[in-house]
This record gives C-alpha cells, sequence and structure tokens, in this order.
C-alpha cells in the first residue's frame, strides 16, 4: 500500500468520522493485488445484499419499517462503494467499474446474499444470519493488519450493531407474534439455513493473506451460539437442513444472481458513462 496526496493511510481518517469511498479514492491509498481480491469479496457481500434489500423501499409492512430497511440497504451500499473503490485501487478501476462492468463469474459473494428475500419472514432470517456474521467479522477486522481495511472495519462494526438489534428485534416479533408470522419467519429460516457453511469455509487465499484477514472458521462457534440463542428465545427451531454446495467466492454463483446483476447494471451498460 502506497500513500499519497498528504495521506499515508486511511487510518488518518479519524474514529467516527465518515470514511467515504471520495475520500479515500482522493487519498491516494493503494491496495495490492491480495488485499484488493479481499476487499472485492467484502464488497460484493454488501453490495448484492444491498440491492436485494432495496427493493422493500415501498413495499415494507409498515412506514418506520419502509425507512429502517432502506437505511440497513444504504449502509450496507455505503460498505461496498468504499470497499470497491479501494479494490480498484489496485487495477486503475473506479467503484462504478466492480459494480456495474462484471460479469456473473467475476463476482465474489456468498449464495446467502443472491436470493431475493421477497417474504418479509425470510428477509428478517436473512438478516439475523448475515447481520451477526458481518458484525463478528468487522469487529475482528478492527485489528487487520492492512491499515485501511482496519479503519473502514471501524467504521462498518458500529453499523452492523445495529443490523443486529435491528435483527432480533423483528425475530423477537415475528417469532413469538402470530401463528402466520411464527409460520413465515420458520419458513425464511429454513430457506436460508443450507447456506451458512459457506460463510464459515475457509480457502488458501484466506490463509495467504494472513493477518490481513479473517479466518471465516474462527467466526462460526460465536455467530452460530448468538444466532441459535435469538432463535430459541423468539420461539422458533433452529432447521436441520442438508447444507447447500458452496462456491461464491469462487465465482459459481446461484441463478438469482445473474437476474439480479440485469437490473442492475441495465442502465450503465446502456449509457455508459452518463451522468445525472
Amino acid at each position: 500500500m502506497s500513500g499519497g496526496s498528504g495521506f499515508d493511510s486511511a487510518t488518518l481518517i479519524s474514529a467516527g468520522y465518515a470514511l467515504t469511498s471520495e475520500e479515500l479514492a482522493s487519498s491516494g491509498v493503494q491496495a495490492s493485488d491480495d488485499v484488493a481480491e479481499y476487499a472485492l469479496r467484502l464488497g460484493d457481500d454488501a453490495l448484492i445484499l444491498a440491492q436485494n434489500m432495496l427493493w422493500w423501499v415501498s413495499r415494507a409492512p409498515e412506514l418506520e419499517e419502509d425507512i429502517a430497511l432502506g437505511n440497513v440497504a444504504l449502509d450496507l451500499l455505503g460498505h461496498a462503494r468504499v470497499l470497491l473503490t479501494f479494490a480498484g485501487s489496485a487495477s486503475g478501476k473506479s467503484e462504478d467499474d466492480l459494480a456495474y462492468f462484471r460479469e456473473e463469474e467475476e463476482f465474489r459473494c456468498l449464495h446467502l446474499v443472491q436470493f431475493p428475500g421477497h417474504d418479509f419472514g425470510e428477509t428478517i432470517a436473512r438478516q439475523l444470519i448475515f447481520s451477526h456474521y458481518a458484525f463478528e467479522q468487522w469487529k475482528r477486522l478492527e485489528n487487520s493488519a492492512d491499515a485501511t481495511i482496519a479503519a473502514i472495519a471501524a467504521k462498518a462494526s458500529k453499523e452492523l450493531d445495529y443490523h443486529v438489534d435491528h435483527a432480533e428485534q423483528w425475530t423477537q416479533r415475528l417469532g413469538l407474534g402470530t401463528e402466520e408470522s411464527n409460520r413465515r419467519l420458520q419458513a425464511g429460516l429454513d430457506y436460508f439455513w443450507p447456506y451458512i457453511d459457506e460463510l464459515f469455509e475457509d480457502d488458501e487465499f484466506i490463509e495467504k493473506l494472513g493477518p490481513v484477514a479473517v479466518r471465516p472458521s474462527e467466526l462460526r462457534e460465536d455467530v452460530m451460539a448468538r444466532i441459535t440463542t435469538a432463535i430459541e428465545e423468539a420461539g422458533l427451531r433452529v432447521p436441520e437442513v442438508k447444507q447447500a454446495v458452496t462456491g461464491g467466492r469462487r465465482g459459481e454463483h446461484r441463478e438469482a444472481l445473474g437476474h439480479l446483476l440485469a437490473e442492475m447494471q441495465v442502465l450503465a451498460r446502456k449509457h455508459p458513462g452518463v451522468t445525472w
């Protein structure tokens, strides 16, 4: 990583200050190829989940929740923007280049984030799983050996703490609500549970990164303990289902991602370089 434009690293941005993609781009900080690939994994998770969450704007069950889900999506979009900006610094590409002009097999996101989740019970079930996973990951990344990843983590973990609280409150509300709300949240858990193993899957690339990254398998015990507690306190059951085939980190994706990218990328590809 090299400095420029008065910045030695993004950690010069003080705690609590909004680290944005514009600030990172202007700092001149440049990721190594390996760190860029890691930032791409994290950024793709956030970008694809944000795109799915934004579907709820104007469709949520109540006005306050419409705003809450929109804010969760915008937090994730903010994470995606700064991570893709950092990833692109290694190759001279912008956040837009990486979001709109990559093919499906070039994305590195988890399968969990790729499905629409258009039933509210499904969305809350996924948020319960992903928020706990991402919060624990970002907390640990605050100690990353890469200064910019650590700086991004310091901001992201605070926002994920809110996402965890939001998901747990809705898990309680639906699980202990009516027979129908309990049934639909349980169905959501059953639907997304097969994709949990992939969250905690190590690979050679993670081992190569060493202290820059968090080894996913080390997250499993804490994350699963918290998810299990939330599920049981809400009168739900932990699903017992077979785990699905993994591959998101290798560019092997579910059909749903292709449909999502077609919608997300169509305007940028049809009108390259267009501005509002």
